[in-house]
């Protein structure tokens, strides 16, 4: 059986993935969708990846599956019709291990359950013509006629993100990224070296038959290769070994480079991944102020801070906007801003149609907001690290070039040619990460200094 064809004779993971879509169509997230969808029902783990392959899958891919649909169906058909035309599309286009008779059968089924028996027999004139279309050749998607619309239809993504990366990368590069915003996220895990060792978590794996390698130039770091389950069954999770965080994000803490006994304020830290990284780093000797403005999304952090054992991390339920008695307090502070998340497409299906260039101006405004009381926290000396994972220059550059042009005594602290951050510093002395280049989540992080 191909690793993503569902239980004989089993289409439950397809109406259940119509059901998620569904729901995306109405607001939910794709991820609240899909958890919800799992926590009710029974399936099997080959069925459970094909439910998730295939909701995350026609998110990411809508715009493509639209034209698709746009393309093949004279008249625009209802929507829900057009989410099961996108199922069916989504299987003959990208997942190759799904035989393409199957695809068709159970896409016509799926149409008829749902109400549509009187058009099954477009349903199955649709996908027929596609693939017979595809077998003369070539590509069946027509795509229009502007650079800039096509690299937007063929690879999914809006225009204007598509635009945005062109006037930074060029085409050859922003085709090359957006390919690699679609493909399926890799699980980083980050070893605790409180508790475990990297050889030690290596042989938990190899031993539950689960492959991982290390992560060049990025310490404690390892990549599961392949499928691996649940997270929380594999081994060493309930003991604290191991947290999972992508590879990018670890460099982040190693930027900010904490020491033990110092006093750390991390701004912006649910849902604690950095957080706890920190304490690692310090070896949980020292104190670290850990905010956020709501208190519910800090209860991720509290359970990760007891799986992981740590002592030195204090939670802090405030706005970091206004904090004005951490002033002069802070040896080191981390700034991970809330971002468009550019950098980290593949991981958040909808968020590429969630974003705006509107979204991106808000959050413009709330980040200068948030460095211009977190850079007030520096004890002189000190050095705060802001970070996001966007590829978007408004967010990154954007900040920093006229924050140092109007804090004459903030400046850039570059990291050292033997740091991890080495083979990422840009010739400004800030560091990024191209996910197509280094294979990690897109990020931009910069250390200033507070130059008494």
């Amino acid at each position: 059986m191909s690793q993503l064809t569902s239980s004989a004779g089993s289409k439950h993971p397809r109406q259940l993935a119509l059901s998620a879509l569904q729901a995306v169509r109405r607001g939910a997230y794709a991820d609240a969708a899909v958890h919800q969808a799992l926590q009710h029902s029974a399936l099997s783990d080959l069925d459970r990846r094909l439910f998730t392959e295939l909701v995350y899958g026609c998110v990411r891919r809508q715009r493509t599956l639209e034209s698709l649909v746009a393309q093949f169906v004279p008249k625009s058909p209802p929507v829900l019709l057009g989410l099961i035309l996108q199922v069916g599309l989504y299987q003959l286009r990208y997942l190759t291990q799904i035989p393409d008779a199957a695809a068709v059968h159970s896409t016509v089924d799926l149409a008829k359950t749902n109400g549509f028996g009187g058009l099954a027999g477009l349903v199955n004139g649709v996908l027929r013509r596609y693939l017979r279309a595809q077998a003369e050749g070539g590509d069946p998607l027509q795509l229009p006629a502007g650079a800039i619309a096509r690299l937007g239809t063929l690879h999914s993504f809006p225009d204007w993100i598509v635009e945005e990366w062109v006037s930074q990368f060029g085409l050859e590069e922003t085709a090359a990224l957006c390919d690699w915003m679609n493909q399926s996220p890799r699980i980083d895990l980050r070893v605790n070296r409180l508790v475990a060792s990297v050889e030690q978590v290596e042989a938990a794996f190899a031993a539950a038959g689960v492959t991982v390698q290390p992560v060049a130039g990025v310490p404690y770091a390892l990549r599961i290769v392949g499928h691996a389950g649940a997270v929380q069954a594999l081994p060493g999770f309930h003991e604290g070994w191991w947290t999972v965080q992508d590879s990018s994000a670890q460099l982040v803490g190693a930027l900010l480079d904490p020491q033990p006994g110092e006093t750390v304020i991390d701004a912006c830290a649910a849902p604690g991944g950095k957080t706890t990284h920190l304490a690692e780093l310090m070896g949980d000797r020292g104190t670290i102020w850990a905010c956020d403005r709501t208190a519910n999304r800090l209860k991720k952090l509290a359970e990760s801070i007891q799986r992981l054992r740590l002592t030195s991390i204090q939670p802090r339920v405030a706005d970091s906007r206004q904090i004005p008695d951490f002033v002069g307090m802070g040896d080191r502070v981390l700034l991970d801003v809330p971002c468009s998340g550019l950098g980290t497409l593949h991981r958040h299906a909808d968020a590429r149609w969630r974003q705006t260039p509107a979204s991106v101006a808000e959050l413009t405004q709330l980040q200068q907001e948030l460095l211009d009381q977190a850079i007030t926290w520096v004890k002189p000396g000190g050095t705060l690290v802001y970070a996001t994972c966007t590829l978007h220059p408004a967010e990154n550059e954007g900040i920093i070039l006229p924050f140092l042009e109007a804090h004459p005594n903030r400046q850039i602290d570059v990291p050292l040619p033997t740091s991890p951050m080495a083979p990422f510093l840009q010739p400004e002395g800030w560091v990024k990460v191209l996910p197509h280049h280094q294979e990690m989540d897109g990020f931009f992080m910069v250390r200033l200094r507070h130059q008494p």
